[in-house]
């Protein structure tokens, strides 16, 4: 999410959401923090949406409860914006405005210019600004395909044309920027699919992909048609996004082609093609609850091929492993290796990045849309072509880059961070709850419940010890008793000395229980003691 103000105007870019790390135990999404958009909101003129993937559009109904700002998209990001807002009843209530590549939005002082770029989603974009300092683009996610499955190829005669009358600054995706060479066209994925359908002979076809890949949907309908196979899709993403794709007219798929889930098992393996969510290993994805032997509605046979079409993202390796370990135990064959091409990527590598860098010609430079790594490299490269290292900014969430045109500096910061989405809840979930998350995950639960008679000062009943991912209780009955007695004695010695502060009985009954476990196991669960008056 990149905000631009210039006097008394602010525009949004994109607005997405990141998929949790593993540090952050039971989290849903990750989400910007609007505060600073809350609070500037009068001066907001509108949201500029470059394309349809979640990391750029799957924080928009968060914003959106709370700030009425029109939207500005392409056909097929509007209508997949449309989905997510219906999903948390905004639909209708906010403004949304379908462009086109070429088109120009003023807003305020300033002007957005759509420029058609190819992705691994049809209707993505760049964005020219035209500021009164000068024109900033944004590049969004992008590659240079000269042969992309459907649409135009990257309008690089717009961009040269800018450049030449001159850039201020350019932010440009960098996230393939380790990469040497050109991201291959989609095309070559096509093509491994023939020859994996070909050889696939009378088995079942289950292609695992992005369900927003709307072009790799595409070539396996295609594919199906070629070979006379029935298609079905599965999982809740990829029937939303297809539903929506062949509703815009951006999917082709041949009439009586596409096959209802609960109608698969009426037709031979050798007919069928399955395209389902899960390339990345997700919990709850149709691909891997098939691994697990659990999906309700297909089960994995010996006679299906299963093709991975996705790389992992980076952490997601072990997970995508499980699961193609599972799906081989189960007796398929799983096609997921580089070799056989059946992924390319949709973010340029170094030499369309270069020239990115060499037709825009921009004054300043700041990279974006990677971790720091990559960020440092894009920078890396733009001085291999001649640019001043000091005119490159490398920036931080929440930083204020600032210009008048012929200057650029880093001035302060606003609000900025990650908010974090556990169910129902926005941002109630936070560093301490995450700490007792982790502390539970690692060493337990150890509940310590005692009743006392406030008359007479005596325990009229327990302490009681409960276990909760600790240790195994009938397995440990003397420590536990040990704990039990321990605890009785802490209390009674509160009792006695006259204190009736629960807040330091429980705080002692921590502490000593807190050191006899760790001395005997060498573990530390959280201990919860609950005193009950009567």
């Amino acid at each position: 999410m990149t905000l631009y103000e210039s006097g008394s105007d602010t525009i949004i870019v994109d607005c997405g959401l990141a998929c949790p790390d593993e540090d952050l135990l039971g989290v849903d999404l990750v989400i910007p923090d609007f505060t600073y958009v809350e609070r500037t909101v009068e001066s907001v003129r509108g949201i500029f949406i470059t394309h349809g993937h979640e990391d750029h559009i799957g924080a928009l109904p968060y914003l959106l409860r709370t700030v009425n700002i029109p939207v500005y998209a392409s056909k097929l990001t509007i209508g997949l914006i449309e989905g997510k807002l219906k999903e948390h009843g905004l639909l209708g209530k906010v403004q949304l405005n379908v462009v086109a590549p070429g088109d120009r939005i003023k807003a305020g002082c300033m002007e957005v210019e759509f420029i058609h770029v190819n992705h691994s989603i049809p209707d993505a974009c760049a964005l020219a600004i035209h500021t009164p300092a000068g024109v900033v683009i944004q590049t969004g996610d992008f590659k240079i395909d000269y042969t992309p499955i459907q649409g135009d190829v990257i309008d690089l005669a717009r961009f040269g044309e800018l450049g030449s009358k001159g850039v201020l600054a350019l932010l440009a995706d960098s996230t393939n920027v380790e990469r040497p060479g050109s991201t291959p066209s989609e095309h070559t994925v096509g093509d491994s699919f023939d020859k994996l359908f070909r050889k696939a002979g009378n088995r079942r076809i289950i292609v695992a992909t992005f369900s927003s890949n709307i072009h790799r949907v595409q070539q396996i309908i295609d594919c199906s048609a070629r070979y006379g196979r029935k298609v079905c899709v599965s999982g809740r993403s990829m029937v939303n996004v297809v539903n929506t794709a062949v509703e815009l007219g951006y999917l082709n798929i041949p009439e009586n082609m596409l096959v209802d889930l609960d109608l698969v098992g009426r037709y031979p393996d050798d007919q069928m093609v399955v395209i389902t969510t899960g390339s990345q290993g997700e919990a709850m994805s149709a691909l891997t609850r098939m691994a697990r032997g659990d999906h309700r509605k297909l089960q994995i046979t010996p006679n299906d091929m299963i093709i991975i079409s996705a790389t992992p993202i980076p952490g997601n390796e072990k997970t995508v492993g499980r699961v193609v370990n599972d799906l081989m135990k189960l007796g398929a064959e799983v096609i997921y290796e580089r070799m056989y091409d059946v992924h390319v990527s949709g973010h340029a590598c170094q030499d369309e990045l270069r020239m990115m860098l060499g037709l825009t010609r921009p004054r300043f430079f700041m990279p974006v849309h990677g971790e720091y790594k990559h960020l440092k490299k894009h920078s890396d490269l733009a001085i291999s072509m001649g640019m001043d290292p000091r005119r490159i900014f490398i920036s931080e969430i929440g930083k204020v880059l600032e210009t008048d045109g012929v200057k650029m500096n880093f001035m302060g910061t606003v609000p900025a961070g990650r908010v974090l989405v556990d169910g129902l809840g926005v941002g109630d979930v936070g560093s301490i709850v995450l700490r007792d998350r982790k502390h539970l995950s690692e060493d337990g639960l150890i509940v310590a419940v005692a009743t006392i008679d406030s008359a007479s000062g005596t325990i009229v009943a327990g302490p009681d010890l409960v276990s909760r991912g600790f240790v195994y209780v009938r397995e440990a009955e003397d420590m536990i008793r040990e704990a039990e007695e321990l605890t009785r004695s802490v209390i009674e010695d509160c009792l006695t000395a006259g204190s009736w502060d629960w807040a330091t009985i429980k705080q002692r009954v921590r502490d000593e229980l807190s050191g006899f476990l760790f001395s005997r196991t060498r573990r530390s669960p959280m201990i919860l003691p609950i005193i009950q008056e009567i």
